[in-house]
């Protein structure tokens, strides 16, 4: 068509160079497609830890838990009635559950009974979780209801399989403390009583050297206030025993003491309803925050 102009045709040689050409191209995009497609990512990876550290999201790191040991008798354990809230999932908060796997963690922790119910646990750990946005949490259940304090002796099953779990809790992260919860079984009988500081002294150091934690913070708390009214003296040496679990922080490295005023019993004058079991791992928090306030600079 006249006034269009035409591409000049290539001769053999000139085709065959820009044959070549297109050849060479084609084979170094794909010699370094994947050099392209690692930079990418690494710079999409980057922009997304940047984007979560800032927005204050963190990924779990499942290889680097700050774990905590949960301790004791039924009231560590937990049995609260069970509400919808504690069927849902605490970002960045795990358990270690019955066949030792992290899970999820959601009531009940605690497997030591077929009543295990809500407990402090959760409320505990999501105080930590907020205080510090940028590391993921593991709690180790190992409370059992109705023991006495000389049935966690070392060599006995109940210590040596609480030390059996926290091991193999271990190898995802560190041990941060141990939550302790129990006296109940004590408050029957006055000697028992009497007698905590000492035999609990023994325990405690048997339980952090063979854990390797010496100066593992350890958190224990006081019995149900209305256990003071059961019928018929059924513990009637429980002002002893708050007394012993109160005096612990002067006879123990490293320990605090949570106090149980004002929280309530579910109906049967020993166990905490839910809702005190929720503000009871608050408090728990807050004592072991008092204990390492390293906690709160680890985003540092």
């Amino acid at each position: 068509m006249p006034g269009r102009l035409r591409k000049p045709a290539l001769n053999e040689s000139q085709g065959a160079t820009a044959m070549n050409n297109r050849v060479s191209r084609s084979r170094f995009v794909s010699k370094h497609a994947w050099a392209v497609a690692l930079f990418v990512g690494v710079l999409f990876a980057a922009a997304a830890t940047s984007q979560q550290r800032s927005s204050g999201v963190s990924v779990p790191d499942m290889q680097n838990l700050q774990l905590f040991l949960l301790i004791g008798q039924s009231n560590m354990s937990g049995r609260g009635v069970i509400g919808p809230d504690d069927r849902e999932a605490i970002p960045r908060v795990f358990t270690f559950s019955k066949e030792m796997k992290w899970v999820p963690a959601i009531d009940p922790l605690h497997f030591d009974r077929p009543n295990a119910g809500a407990g402090l646990g959760r409320s505990f750990a999501r105080v930590l979780a907020k205080e510090n946005r940028f590391v993921s949490i593991g709690l180790v259940p190992c409370a059992v209801g109705g023991t006495h304090l000389d049935q966690w002796k070392p060599g006995g099953e109940l210590f040596e399989g609480a030390v059996a779990r926290t091991r193999a809790a271990m190898k995802s992260g560190r041990l941060r403390a141990i939550l302790w919860h129990q006296g109940e079984a004590e408050a029957h009988a006055e000697g028992d009583a009497r007698s905590y500081i000492r035999r609990f002294g023994a325990f405690i150091t048997a339980l952090r050297a063979d854990l390797g934690v010496s100066d593992a913070p350890v958190v224990v708390g006081q019995l149900c206030p209305s256990i003071y009214h059961r019928p018929e003296g059924a513990s009637k040496f429980a002002p002893i025993m708050d007394e012993q679990l109160a005096l612990l922080p002067l006879h123990v490295a490293n320990c605090g003491f949570v106090s149980s005023a004002g929280l309530r019993d579910k109906g049967d004058s020993v166990h905490f309803n839910t809702p005190s079991l929720h503000e009871f791992g608050r408090r728990y928090a807050y004592a072991f925050l008092a204990l390492d306030p390293t906690w709160v600079s680890l985003d540092e």
